[in-house]
């Protein structure tokens, strides 16, 4: 079985070797890794450098897309169609895998539940001074597909799934500024109805901040994104419903607190 990997990056070279490496230490042998960079028109930026040392360690498993893009799931859309894997995962420029079988783990699931469709698991922030220190842990345990009514999904980094689940029902929709994730897993897993199984592996470590979180103005856009994507696809839900989420987040942050 071979997994592809996609990175979508653009002007995130201080942290991209970290993920790169990340990949390259995961024992499974079978790994295709796309880095898809929209970063042209910099010529100071040392993504491209960065992709050439790494190059000779992965030899073909590394493919490299070095081309402008219309957003960051653009740029994921074209990780999507150049992977040539049995499953596909995505692993941001900012984060890196918890440990070194992540894709193993991944691997011998699928393989040994031929029915499922895809895996998930969890996820866990640190802050970017302090790389090993839990500021959040993000556990998709207690994920059900109803739940998807109140804006909850599982931890998007830690979701691979088979490559023809998504051949069949298509990939990011790139008219969602920011909570196109959620639209994908929502399309998948309520409407679509795919098989998933949860792993209680903690999939990624990921520093704070990024799109989808990054100020007030990021999550007023998803709350907006969220409720388009339900009416979409039919679903019933309300902006109360919705708001639960950060009532669960805020109690998920104290969690994490006092765990760790």
């Amino acid at each position: 079985m071979k997994i592809s990997i996609i990175t979508a990056t653009y002007k995130s070279a201080s942290t991209l070797k970290d993920t790169i490496e990340s990949v390259w230490r995961q024992t499974y042998p079978h790994i295709e890794y796309i880095v898809v960079d929209g970063n042209v028109s910099d010529d100071n930026d040392p993504t491209s450098d960065i992709i050439a040392q790494y190059q000779p360690q992965f030899g073909e498993r590394l493919i490299y897309i070095h081309e402008p893009d219309q957003s960051l799931y653009d740029a994921m859309n074209k990780g999507f169609n150049r992977a040539t894997g049995d499953v596909i995962g995505i692993l941001n420029s900012d984060d890196f895998f918890t440990s070194t079988d992540i894709i193993a783990r991944v691997a011998e699931t699928l393989e040994s539940h031929p029915e499922t469709d895809a895996v998930y698991g969890d996820v866990h922030y640190v802050s970017p001074h302090n790389l090993n220190r839990c500021s959040r842990y993000y556990s998709s345990r207690l994920f059900r597909p109803s739940w998807m009514r109140l804006g909850f999904m599982p931890a998007h980094p830690s979701f691979y799934c088979r490559a023809e689940v998504y051949k069949e029902h298509g990939t990011f929709d790139i008219s969602y500024r920011v909570a196109a994730d959620f639209e994908l897993l929502l399309r998948l897993i309520y409407v679509a109805r795919i098989r998933t199984l949860y792993l209680p592996l903690d999939f990624v470590t990921m520093r704070l901040g990024g799109a989808s979180n990054a100020n007030i103005n990021s999550h007023r856009q998803i709350m907006r994104d969220h409720r388009r994507a339900l009416r979409q696809w039919g679903i019933a839900s309300s902006h109360l419903l919705l708001s639960l989420r950060y009532v669960y987040k805020v109690g998920e942050l104290i969690w994490s607190k006092v765990r760790y």
